[in-house]
């Protein structure tokens, strides 16, 4: 039994050993950046942000979405995926998709086709934004009505909802948004990772796309111990104004005890008395 539990106890400090030096390897500054200042995060108060910044008209974005989703479905009860719509490509549609992202994040069916979106412009061609012939760029590109018709046929939305949706001004302002989020997060290339408001990571800096869900699961159990801690230092006790120490008496004085003056810091005083002797 003691040789069995001297077992488990070595399994369990070479794991433990195994991911430090895993974790290790991940550096500030090379395979992530630190956002200064942080931005705020747009999920439910307690939750870590993980946002990526992406297009539907970027092919990398394309490959590196079953990535994203296996990254989804394994993050903690406390962490959350978002996701940013980038527009900073006009030559090849985005702000068209970002648009279309947004409308569909307020009509709340990004979930259920974010997925077919990416096959409409990389597998299927409904959405194309690249010519499968030339290679070239497509002219003309998918406009805002292409888009609505085709999240009609895959989600239902009467495709004059969709457009008047897309139109509205709380899309307009939700694209503002995101466009600003880009700058503040210096993004300067798709697809990126940013958690919590705090970190960015690209494919370059983490050393490649599996990489950078790796680096992503550090830096999201980084913030939940940091959250942790806060918790923790929020609901000890207080210390109170006046300390008073273990009673106790020594040879020839009173009792001691720490006293705060008004104003001061705490500080021990004594008061002495004429020791006694037979």
């Amino acid at each position: 039994m003691k040789r069995h539990r001297t077992a488990l106890l070595t399994a369990f400090f070479a794991l433990v050993l195994t991911s430090i030096a895993q974790a290790a390897t991940w550096t500030e500054g090379v395979n992530y950046y630190v956002i200064s200042p942080p931005q705020p995060t747009n999920v439910p108060a307690g939750k870590i942000e993980v946002a990526e910044v992406f297009s539907y008209a970027c092919p990398f974005c394309a490959q590196f979405n079953p990535l994203v989703k296996q990254l989804q479905a394994s993050l903690p009860a406390n962490a959350q995926m978002v996701y940013v719509p980038a527009s900073f490509n006009p030559s090849e549609d985005w702000p068209a998709f970002q648009r279309a992202t947004c409308a569909a994040q307020m009509l709340g069916i990004l979930d259920k086709t974010h997925d077919k979106v990416f096959d409409a412009v990389w597998k299927t061609g409904e959405l194309a934004v690249v010519d499968p012939q030339t290679h070239r760029i497509k002219n003309p590109l998918p406009s805002i009505e292409d888009i609505a018709r085709y999240y009609n046929h895959i989600s239902g939305v009467p495709v004059d909802k969709f457009l008047t949706t897309s139109k509205s001004f709380a899309v307009d302002t939700a694209m503002r948004r995101d466009d600003a989020l880009v700058l503040a997060y210096h993004i300067d290339g798709t697809p990126s990772f940013v958690v919590n408001g705090k970190y960015r990571i690209t494919g370059q800096s983490a050393g490649g796309m599996p990489q950078m869900i790796e680096v992503a699961k550090y830096l999201v159990a980084k913030e939940s111990a940091a959250g942790a801690a806060k918790k923790a230092a929020a609901v000890a006790p207080a210390p109170s104004a006046t300390k008073v120490a273990a009673a106790g008496t020594a040879p020839g004085n009173k009792k001691v005890a720490a006293v705060a003056p008004a104003g001061g810091a705490a500080m021990t005083v004594a008061a002495a008395t004429p020791a006694t002797g037979k």
